[in-house]
């Protein structure tokens, strides 16, 4: 009798694969593609393009086979009891390798957002709760300050306005480094903090959010500005309770016409270094306001559920008393609050990428 296997997309798709890297190698070493310099240089793209996968897949079948050597051993009963021990020791040592193999390979096939590996922009808001609200805008932008601290990325405040009592109502800031974009996207949304303010004397519980806006940092070559569609206004930058910070007008309000979208930066007292601020931050909202659309256009979701992007989605709960950070699109719970608010957050970060990248192969038949 036959045994069916059921079919597997993931190991169809890694034979075709390593197929087609034979194959260049074949083409690329006749006499035909190796005296021809385009043909020599396009295939050694394609080739290269698919030399981790085929890497990683043969690496894979290297341990498989090994697995299934050291399981015959292990269950032979009619073999040396001294040799099956030994398997049994092999195999706890080549499961886990085999687990990180397909891991990686996993990841390799999984589509790829074009953004990943972009800088972003970051804006945080406060939304209700008042003063609290403007408190806690300050310690999230501190918490992923610290959190590009330990990637070595690079941040800078482009815009901010604060709060009375050290809090911001508003501060965007930019993080550079390499895949800025591919962490930090599944922050978008509304956050929500539960404690008890330190301006409360009776000790009730305040519940307020903050929103956080993630935006892949746009070039010029992504977004074309017409100068024709902005309206540049300058001012002078003022401070707490409106004094003015600064004699000259280094202040630079940007108004995009054809959307209406305004962008105002004040942080520098140069007029020229506030209207390249100013510009990056429109240039990124065009371009995510253009990604949406064209992304509506195909009937697509926004990237998956957990990393959607949608402003209006509370993802995120910070909960005092109890010692404990919430994902709500993952029903993840974390303790340890300070450790998180110190910029501890790559184990949400791991859960919502594994999320994405499951749901991400699903979409691609894998």
């Amino acid at each position: 009798m036959t045994v069916q296997t059921a079919p597997d997309p993931m190991r169809d798709r890694l034979a075709a694969i390593a197929q087609r890297f034979d194959e260049l190698e074949r083409q690329m070493s006749s006499p035909e593609v190796s005296t021809d310099p385009g043909k020599l240089a396009e295939y050694g793209r394609e080739r290269a393009e698919i030399a981790d996968v085929v890497e990683a897949y043969r690496g894979l079948q290297t341990i498989e086979t090994q697995l299934a050597e050291a399981e015959e051993l292990a269950h032979d009963p009619s073999g040396d009891s001294e040799l099956a021990e030994l398997a049994e020791t092999e195999l706890a040592e080549l499961r886990p390798r085999r687990d990180e193999a397909l891991a990686e390979i996993r990841a390799l096939l999984t589509p790829k957002d074009p953004n990943d590996e972009k800088n972003v922009i970051v804006e945080i808001r406060a939304g209700a709760g008042g003063d609290e609200a403007g408190l806690f805008a300050a310690e999230l932008f501190r918490m992923y300050q610290k959190y590009a601290d330990k990637h070595r990325w690079k941040v800078e405040v482009l815009s901010s306005s604060e709060s009375g009592i050290g809090g911001f109502k508003e501060i965007i800031f930019e993080v550079r480094g390499k895949g800025a974009y591919s962490q930090l996207r599944y922050e978008s949304g509304v956050h929500r903090v539960q404690r008890v303010p330190e301006t409360e004397s009776g000790g009730r519980i305040h519940t307020s959010t903050v929103t956080v806006a993630v935006l892949p940092e746009a070039e010029e070559v992504d977004v074309q500005i017409d100068e024709n569609d902005l309206r540049i206004d300058v001012y002078r930058s003022t401070g707490h309770g409106g004094q003015s910070v600064n004699t000259t007008d280094s202040a630079v309000r940007l108004t995009h016409l054809p959307t209406g979208l305004v962008v105002t930066c004040q942080d520098e007292k140069s007029q020229l270094k506030n209207k390249i601020k100013a510009m990056t931050v429109l240039r990124s909202r065009l371009y995510d306001i253009e990604q949406q659309r064209l992304m509506q256009e195909r009937g697509d979701a926004r990237r998956s559920q957990v990393g959607s992007g949608d402003r209006s989605e509370k993802i995120r709960t910070y909960n005092f008393p109890q010692d404990r950070v919430t994902d709500h699109r993952i029903k993840v719970n974390l303790s340890n609050l300070p450790v998180v608010m110190e910029g501890e957050i790559d184990p949400l970060i791991h859960d919502l990428r594994e999320i994405d990248q499951a749901e991400r192969l699903k979409g691609a038949g894998l």
